[in-house]
């Protein structure tokens, strides 16, 4: 049983995909495996190549796939360094060096990571071209929800944000703290949300999932207790937070002032889901589902959206001071981490109402946003929100995981009960119009959010039967 992966030519850009399936049977059901491309020789690493070409075949290209994570412990098999050896080309795991074979899985330490078949097949011509296939991890049907690069681009901090940065102990650096750094991934997340300085919590959360994935860190921090609980609410500096309703209009983006402050307005939202990630990691990174302990994929899942926001506030960041601004420079609110607050009591909360109410919102949104800022012939904010907008897909897609995890594990209905959450904490109605295909492809059918209302601040009413 074999699915279509991907065209050829979009894996031409980077050597390393991390590829997540979801079974189109089990909404639960997720599997991520990483795809290796480790030359050509039919072309250059640049995927300069014709990928029509008749003599492209799988050995040619050097492509594997194996599962993203190692068997033993679940380090991340995405930054395995790759070895040639006596016995064939080996992924090493950046935690504690086992080495697996790329085409079998089999490891001298009698562990074995499971590997999958690929193929290189016609896909019909231009502009479809030659379509990578690969092994399907189980029985039945699955979709491809995520394709993505594994190396991550950031933009290096604005200069006016240096600037702005305070003299004293905040703006240090992470390699300059003035005590160890933390030893625990849950001890990084409560260091991160009490990091007020924008910059710094940008820094440090870099640095924070980069020990993680390559064995410096070890922990995840379980079972030591937390120095400190995560705060209440995140410190900020240099910003002004207001009531949301107080927050001046921001404009259709047909000037450059409306541009700055739509914007802004996206750079404070993704500071706070920065934070978010993090708290989805301190506050119940020590939970059981059924008597055991969340997956050690949970935890690659949440650092990978604490860097994603990262990068997404660098690139606004960044791009409000080709406009002449800086992050600062506007009021902001904090109507998110309101959210936050009402559903820190519980996990599948968490899920329901942050990511699959707020930021499945953004993906009705994002793509309004963009054609404004098109129109207006502004195409380089179009490139930065179209990163963002391609991530935020990714990121409800990992609250559908873990909340359909989690029904999984206590025998629930993901429907009846992602509308009893929204029902219990979120206030109003669910907005439309809905993007049905964003949705659909990080697991929201229509029948998880149409015709739902939130009942949070309103009165108990009886009922006339009782």
């Amino acid at each position: 049983n074999r699915l279509s992966l991907s065209p050829l030519s979009n894996l031409l850009s980077h050597t390393r995909f991390l590829c997540t399936l979801r079974s189109k049977a089990r909404a639960y059901d997720y599997h991520s495996i990483v795809v290796f491309r480790l030359s050509s020789t039919t072309g250059d690493e640049s995927g300069s190549f014709d990928s029509n070409s008749d003599s492209i075949s799988v050995d040619s290209m050097q492509l594997y796939a194996m599962e993203s994570t190692c068997p033993h412990l679940g380090a991340d098999m995405g930054h395995a360094d790759i070895e040639d050896t006596d016995v064939g080309l080996v992924a090493v795991c950046p935690w504690h060096r086992y080495d697996f074979d790329l085409k079998t899985g089999h490891s001298e330490t009698g562990l074995r990571a499971c590997t999958f078949e690929i193929q290189i097949r016609d896909g019909g011509g231009p502009p479809n071209g030659r379509v990578v296939w690969v092994e399907a991890p189980g029985d039945g049907d699955w979709d491809v929800v995520e394709l993505r690069p594994v190396s991550e681009d950031f933009v290096d901090p604005p200069n006016i944000s240096r600037l702005l940065l305070d003299d004293g102990d905040s703006a240090k650096p992470p390699e300059e703290l003035d005590q160890p750094p933390p030893t625990t991934l849950l001890e990084w997340a409560v260091l991160i949300l009490n990091t007020s300085q924008p910059q710094l919590k940008v820094d440090r959360t870099r640095q924070a999932v980069a020990a993680f994935r390559t064995g410096q860190l070890k922990s995840v921090g379980r079972n030591k207790p937390l120095v400190r609980p995560p705060p209440n609410i995140p410190p900020r500096d240099q910003l002004n937070v207001v009531q949301p309703g107080k927050v001046a209009k921001r404009g259709k983006a047909g000037s450059v002032k409306s541009r700055i402050a739509i914007l802004h307005a996206l750079a404070n939202i993704e500071q706070w889901a920065i934070d978010l990630a993090w708290d989805m990691i301190a506050r119940f990174g020590k939970e059981k589902v059924d008597g055991e302990p969340l997956p050690h994929q949970f935890f690659l899942d949440w650092t990978k959206v604490a860097e994603d926001e990262s990068k997404h506030f660098s690139l606004l960041r960044k791009r409000l001071e080709e406009l002449g601004s800086y992050y600062g420079s506007h009021t902001v609110h904090a109507g998110l981490w309101e959210s936050a607050q009402q559903t820190s009591h519980s996990l599948s909360s968490r899920l329901c109402i942050i990511h699959l109410v707020h930021e499945a919102r953004g993906l009705d949104v994002n793509p309004a946003t963009i054609a404004k800022f098109r129109n207006a012939g502004d195409l380089d904010s179009v490139k930065v929100l179209e990163i963002i907008h391609h991530d935020e897909i990714t990121h409800v897609t990992a609250g559908h995981r873990w909340f359909s995890y989690l029904c999984e594990k206590n025998g629930l209905d993901p429907v009846a009960t992602f509308r009893q959450e929204v029902r219990n904490h979120f206030s109003g109605a669910l907005k439309g119009p809905f993007n049905e295909e964003d949705r659909r492809k990080a697991g929201m059918t229509p029948d998880f959010y149409e015709d739902l209302r939130g009942e949070l601040g309103q009165p108990t009413q009886m009922n006339d039967q009782t």
